[in-house]
């Protein structure tokens, strides 16, 4: 990489919110975690000369698009900054990222804006799940799955992975039960206050039934309102207002990929194309995946969690599911009876609950995983603070694996 990028500071929203009923709209959440992230990075709004904005639906969640159009609304400084929305479903916010990364690499600007943001509680699940619908190959795929369209071709994928490696449907409860777990130590969690059992997670009940065979209520993503927001900054304009850059993570490698958009053309569940994506970053960076000391990874379902281990490198191809029931992606104090096995090495993963506890606002999601590595990595997380953090890897991805960013920071 050419100038070297620095994270200098973030912000996001609470996830367990409901816009609609406070009477507010996305619009509010992008301005406020805008505000949040420019005064967390304690610098004058006038110093920010470029704004990325990371949406995937807001057009049909919302009849609201333009969304560049709001940055200004966050300081009166930011009015007349150019501005451009990513969309790539589910990574939308990981290209926002990619992008303002790339505007500084390139010499094209020193400070940008990042942020990221979705409101989803707009309507009924039904009529939700088929905008969401718009990520995947809706006119091919929509007749054959039907309704809740992605909940089903992800339950194709546990399929296709349990049929291959011999896994079961139990075993996908500990993705869950480690990230609910995770959940309640972070206080911006939408599933903070829930209590969720190995027992309840694992077993079919009237409460937890079956959706997609095999995937029950527990092992799907939430419906979520929110924002993240990140303050990117060059390594050169760190050195002119006199910043230690030792202490600030910095974009180590990247890597992004785009795969078919049926799931029928890809080669689940090895997803070689999203493995891609993966491998251009550790090669840029010049590490591997043990040298990492926490992941937040896309887990839209139990199952995306388990075959993104294996993407990674966390784990070798079919064993995903036996790293996940060892502990050794949760952190130490969450670890118990039913997450217990032999572990070669401890790598915590979605510490703030990932997508299934935390949320999964489409658009922040790739947003909020880079400030969850930035708060890992600056000793800002609190109850689920990784030790002496110095390397962490975001991977993102939007539709069933079709768009992959692969991100590593380190200090």
């Amino acid at each position: 990489m050419n100038e070297p990028v620095y994270i200098l500071g973030g912000g996001r929203t609470d996830f367990k919110r409901n816009l609609k009923k406070e009477g507010k709209t996305i619009r509010h959440i992008i301005v406020e975690a805008g505000k949040k992230a420019i005064e967390d990075a304690k610098i004058d709004p006038g110093e920010i000369q470029a704004a990325a904005v990371g949406n995937f639906n807001a057009g049909q969640f919302t009849k609201q698009l333009h969304l560049g159009a709001f940055i200004p609304e966050i300081d009166p400084k930011l009015h007349g900054i150019p501005t451009m929305h990513t969309e790539a479903a589910c990574a939308s916010g990981s290209l926002s990222v990619l992008l303002g990364a790339q505007w500084i690499m390139g010499g094209f600007h020193d400070v940008v804006l990042v942020v990221g943001a979705e409101q989803q509680k707009t309507m009924s699940s039904l009529d939700g799940s088929d905008v969401l619908g718009a990520a995947a190959d809706y006119h091919i795929e929509k007749p054959e799955y039907g309704d809740f369209m992605f909940p089903k071709l992800f339950g194709r994928i546990a399929q296709i992975y349990i049929d291959k490696y011999g896994a079961s449907p139990d075993d996908l409860a500990s993705v869950a039960y480690k990230n609910y777990a995770h959940a309640r130590l972070n206080p911006m969690a939408q599933m903070r206050d829930a209590n969720l059992t190995y027992d309840y997670a694992s077993q079919v009940s009237e409460k937890n039934p079956t959706v997609a065979p095999p995937l029950r209520v527990t092992d799907c993503s939430q419906i979520t309102d929110g924002a993240a927001a990140v303050v990117l900054v060059s390594g050169r304009y760190l050195d002119r207002i006199g910043r230690d850059k030792s202490k600030l993570p910095h974009l180590l490698g990247f890597g992004s990929t785009t795969d078919y958009l049926a799931l029928e053309k890809k080669d689940a569940p090895t997803f070689s194309t999203a493995r891609k994506a993966a491998e251009k970053a550790f090669g840029m960076a010049n590490l591997k995946p043990r040298d990492m000391n926490g992941v937040e990874l896309h887990d839209c379902f139990s199952i995306t969690e388990i075959v993104a281990y294996e993407i990674l490198g966390l784990a070798e191809p079919g064993k995903g599911y036996e790293l996940a029931k060892s502990g050794a992606t949760a952190l130490p104090q969450v670890r118990g009876e039913h997450l217990s096995g032999k572990i070669d090495f401890e790598i915590p993963v979605n510490t703030g609950g990932g997508l299934i506890g935390d949320g999964h606002p489409v658009g922040a999601t790739g947003v909020r995983q880079v400030y969850e590595a930035y708060q890992q990595l600056t000793n800002q997380a609190g109850a689920r603070q990784v030790p002496n953090a110095k390397r962490y890897l975001t991977f993102n991805m939007g539709g069933s694996l079709t768009t992959s960013v692969a991100m590593i920071w380190g200090r």
